[in-house]
């Protein structure tokens, strides 16, 4: 359980990375990630990497920059711009809809507006999923330059897509459903420089 605590990875550029297990029973038509992080970095970094053997970005949330992010389904991406952080965490939530293709983005717990992404794919369940680095292989083929530095806390992963209600939610770290993975009950392995520490502030 790992409820306020967080991850702290110490290095810039780094080769550390969190190796999360999930349990998927079968590939996902609709899913939601949220996760919130605290980083002064100004170049690209990943944040959440869900690779397959076919597909090495089957689902990321990547920052190539300050004040966008992109969120990758099945090789594909789209852009959302945000307001350039303040020095505060920020809590993002993106959830995809295979039936209509919808992809929804919410930044510290606003909605931005939907777009269009992989209508009738399906994301394959055999998935190694990293926190800090972005897969070009699976399980590996990392690039040093576009690791994450700073801290990361609340990673959640659904195989729905959560209401605006739970959005809200989990943006304020209320209930939400159970989930494949949940912060407070997560099955991690560790990977190099990373410290798990308590959150100095909510």
């Amino acid at each position: 359980d790992l409820y306020r605590k967080v991850f702290v990875f110490r290095k810039d550029p780094s080769d550390a990375y969190v190796l999360l297990r999930a349990k998927l029973e079968q590939p996902l038509q609709n899913f939601t990630v949220c996760l919130r992080s605290y980083s002064d970095l100004t170049r690209p970094y990943s944040l959440f990497s869900y690779a397959t053997k076919a597909q090495d970005n089957e689902i990321l949330l990547f920052k190539p920059k300050p004040g966008e992010y992109r969120f990758y389904v099945g090789g594909k991406f789209v852009t959302f711009r945000v307001p350039e952080g303040h020095g505060d965490w920020e809590h993002v939530c993106a959830s995809w809809d295979s039936a209509t293709g919808i992809a929804e983005f919410w930044f510290n717990g606003k909605p931005w507006p939907r777009k269009g992404l992989q209508r009738g794919y399906t994301v394959g369940a055999e998935a190694s999923i990293l926190l800090g680095q972005e897969q070009d292989a699976f399980g590996g083929g990392f690039d040093l330059y576009n690791s994450f530095s700073g801290e990361l806390a609340d990673v959640y992963l659904w195989d729905v897509g959560l209401s605006p209600a739970k959005m809200r939610a989990s943006y304020l770290s209320l209930t939400v459903p159970p989930a494949l993975l949940a912060w407070k009950n997560l099955s991690y392995e560790v990977k190099g420089d990373v410290v798990v520490k308590s959150r100095l502030r909510e």
